[in-house]
């Protein structure tokens, strides 16, 4: 079988990955949790998971039609390391809403026009209108953690963009704008891990980019982007969300139930929502790097 990037995830687990990292994932089964910080040492059982799920479902279908009445504009966006779950979290908040009002934003590198421009002029466009749920997979957060951990601004444009983000955000909420910001949060040997799969599986692969190989090699540089940032743009009006996510499925729910928990939409159904574990969902400080 044909290996994406001629096996360099596979070559990378073998000759390059910290030995710690390597005998963690040789020694444990598919269903343990990788990290010892985590606070479950087992993934959730999936009958548990399933059964919780669709009760958060049904409260979804309701705070989307809530917010079509209502007119409520909902923006919600994803930020984590490669293969932390932020794009399979976002398919299960959208499973069954009507996609019309529930979008993606999965904006690809900028063109020549975007370069040239104010660097928020392009995620502006995208903003959810009246009764409209946005879903950015990636955002504006690209410029305080993945471009500056390849090179891709210079310092100054970073510096700029710190110095921005927290008005534009202050702008968004003022404006009217629920803004949830999430941060996936996935231990090294659980990302590799994943990696690994991803590189074997023919349905996967395509989620597969260079940057993501590259970016192996390059931990520490990314835990130290992901702390200064989540430092300079955790405000009041715009607070992070840390989702530890070693187990998809914790993560998926508690994710969820941050957003249902922050709305008083009709028929809303308190006991099927269940408590949002604190030790999974919280802020800044549960982030581990």
């Amino acid at each position: 079988m044909d290996l994406p990037f001629d096996g360099a995830i596979s070559a990378y687990f073998e000759n390059d990955a910290p030995k710690d990292i390597r005998e963690a994932i040789k020694r444990t089964d598919k269903d343990d949790i990788l990290s010892s910080s985590y606070p479950h040492p087992e993934r959730m059982a999936r009958k548990v998971y399933e059964r919780e799920m669709e009760q958060l479902q049904i409260e979804l279908v309701k705070l989307q039609s809530w917010a079509r009445e209502s007119g409520t504009r909902i923006a919600c966006v994803f930020e984590g390391r490669d293969a932390a779950g932020k794009g399979g979290t976002i398919n299960r908040f959208r499973a069954n809403l009507n996609p019309r009002a529930a979008r993606v934003v999965a904006l690809s590198k900028p063109t020549e026009t975007e370069q040239g421009e104010w660097y928020f002029q392009r995620y502006v466009r995208h903003l959810p209108t009246a009764g409209e749920i946005a879903f950015f997979d990636r955002s504006w957060y690209n410029r305080g953690v993945v471009e500056h951990v390849f090179g891709f601004c210079t310092p100054e444009q970073r510096s700029h963009f710190f110095t921005q983000v927290g008005p534009f955000e202050e702008m968004l909420v003022d404006e009217g704008i629920h803004l949830f910001k999430f941060w996936l949060n996935v231990g090294r040997a659980e990302q590799l891990r994943r990696m690994l799969a991803r590189e074997s599986d023919p349905l996967k692969k395509w989620k597969l980019s260079s940057i993501d190989v590259k970016g192996l090699a390059k931990w520490d540089a990314y835990s130290e982007a992901i702390k200064e940032t989540l430092t300079k743009s955790h405000t009041d009006h715009a607070p992070w969300t840390i989702v530890r996510s070693d187990d998809k499925r914790r993560a998926r729910l508690n994710a969820i139930r941050c957003v249902l928990h922050a709305f008083d939409y009709t028929r809303k159904d308190a006991r099927a929502l269940g408590e949002i574990d604190k030790g999974i969902c919280g802020g800044p400080d549960i982030w581990n790097g």
